[in-house]
């Protein structure tokens, strides 16, 4: 069924406020949920964070006192589906499990988004970060079992595979050839903008999440895994952030936003599992819808745009939560070695990298390669989560 945003009406946006009773939502059961649903939570976090982020710094650069008051208007109702949202999420889960499930969007998403993405240049950039994800999921999954003795197949539910991906050693690159180049807005697929735009929000949150709970942690171990891939985690934002077109205005980077969140929304209403979470999808979609004429109002006002000239005339097929086990692998056996250079993509390690390498790790083993040695030592192997078979890459098969 198609679904075009431009022609639905929201909630009025003074209808919209909601009180503590309301914000006051069950968080999901960790032992019996959807794998899924908890991603989708999380991936929407991440989307209502950066609408948050975006239009503080969008009311910053606006002289207008009252455009700056309706962006607060709508900024507060954004403030209040993250909280809804993020809310969601049990408190009965340590920072561990919360992050091993950030791990699972981080490989699910980008990997369907690599899939569906219609543009060469894009679909590379997302089939490289991914590896990345995978990699760490990895990392964090043995360092879970070694604190708290637990396997993460609980977490992602044999959903998706456990294993090394691109060692995260060698995420480090300079930061000069963390810079990709933009699509061109004039002439890119409207899925494409809605795709980066996903991914760089999810990577964002995910970066923040990290350089936030990292040094909460006790374990000398924990407390540097965390710092070394939040790191890696801003040269993701970097990576994804540079996609887009920087030509784009304000006011149209704003419609694309509001578009993005019916999107996903929309999306995830039409899959959700969990009866009471598709009942927060669909409130807010219905909420967000308000907010996209806001906003197409805003461009039509101070650009003389209409926001046909940019938008899909329809939303694209749903994005979707599911295992991509078969892509990985392929991904996993054809691209495992590769790195960056400029704003391309090498084999050959180069100047640069090599370093950059050398600068970071200072002649030791970085704390994603101790956190295996001592799980090792704990437990006598690493821990691994292959449902289809060894490694694809026969060098990261275990011994």
């Amino acid at each position: 069924m198609t679904f075009n945003p431009l022609e639905q009406r929201g909630i009025p946006l003074d209808r919209q406020l909601r009180n503590w009773r309301e914000l006051d939502v069950e968080p999901l059961d960790p032992d019996h949920c959807d794998p899924y649903t908890r991603c989708r939570v999380i991936t929407m976090n991440g989307i209502e964070v950066e609408a948050i982020l975006f239009s503080h710094q969008l009311a910053r650069h606006t002289l207008d006192s009252d455009i700056k008051r309706q962006l607060a208007r709508t900024r507060y109702i954004e403030a209040q589906q993250q909280k809804v949202v993020n809310w969601l999420l049990p408190g009965t889960s340590s920072v561990l499990e919360t992050t091993i499930a950030y791990e699972q969007v981080a490989v699910d998403l980008t990997a369907w988004v690599a899939r569906m993405e219609p543009d060469p240049y894009l679909k590379q950039a997302y089939q490289f970060g991914v590896l990345e994800d995978f990699d760490h999921l990895y990392r964090y999954a043995n360092l879970y079992e070694m604190i708290e003795h637990r396997k993460a197949e609980a977490i992602v539910d044999n959903l998706t595979e456990v294993m090394p991906g691109r060692p995260t050693k060698f995420h480090h690159r300079n930061p000069v050839d963390n810079v990709r180049d933009p699509y061109d807005r004039t002439r890119v697929d409207p899925l494409s903008k809605l795709h980066a735009l996903t991914i760089m929000s999810s990577e964002q949150q995910t970066m923040n999440f990290y350089m936030n709970v990292g040094p909460t942690y006790m374990e000398p171990i924990a407390r540097q895994l965390y710092q070394e891939i939040g790191l890696v985690e801003e040269e993701h934002v970097t990576h994804y952030e540079s996609l887009v077109d920087q030509g784009e205005s304000w006011w149209e980077q704003l419609v694309n936003h509001e578009y993005n969140e019916c999107y996903l929304y929309h999306s995830f209403m039409e899959q959700e599992s969990d009866p009471k979470v598709k009942a927060v999808w669909e409130l807010h979609l219905n909420m967000e819808l308000e907010h996209l004429h806001i906003a197409c109002d805003l461009m039509r006002t101070l650009e003389g745009r209409e926001p046909e000239e940019i938008l899909a005339p329809q939303l694209p097929n749903v994005l979707t939560f599911e295992p991509n086990k078969a892509y990985l692998r392929e991904l996993l056996d054809t691209q495992i070695d590769i790195t960056t250079l400029g704003a391309g993509y090498v084999r050959e390690a180069h100047e640069r990298f090599e370093q950059m390498q050398a600068g970071i790790h200072g002649g030791e083993e970085p704390p994603s390669e101790r956190v295996m040695a001592q799980h090792d030592e704990m437990f006598g192997r690493e821990y691994r989560l292959q449902t289809e078979g060894e490694h694809p890459d026969p060098a990261q098969r275990e011994s």
